[in-house]
């Protein structure tokens, strides 16, 4: 855990970051942090192993229901931060790439007809 909070201490705070770049950066902190936890619980459990205290296939058992659970919880999160990070967008008029797809294909069509309209000119 030490590592972690020490690379935490040392990515300075950039004001001048985006806010995809700045959700990413807690995105893969919050995901540095569940794996290290995930890395404790599966050594506890080999030492229970280890010591007797639960069979081998209850053990086994034991961490793929901690993985399965983590991925859903990872999945669920970034589900949740990308349904934030769209709510912000649109509240602060920032266009979308899909908005900004529309604008090209409407501009590709003025283009075309503009191009029509002077060959009929001519």
């Amino acid at each position: 855990m030490a590592k972690t909070e020490e690379k935490m201490k040392e990515e300075p705070i950039d004001e001048g970051k985006s806010l995809t770049e700045m959700a990413r950066s807690v995105m893969l902190a919050t995901i540095g942090a569940v794996a290290l936890a995930q890395e404790e619980a599966e050594a506890f459990i080999k030492k229970l192993i280890e010591r007797g205290e639960i069979a081998e296939k209850d053990g086994r058992k034991m961490m793929d229901d901690l993985k399965e659970k983590r991925q859903k919880k990872s999945k669920d999160a970034e589900d949740e931060l990308e349904s934030r990070v769209s709510k912000i967008l649109e509240r602060t008029g920032v266009p979308t790439k899909s908005d900004i797809n529309d604008l090209s294909n409407k501009i590709s069509e003025l283009t075309a007809k503009i191009d029509e309209l002077k060959e009929a000119k001519s």
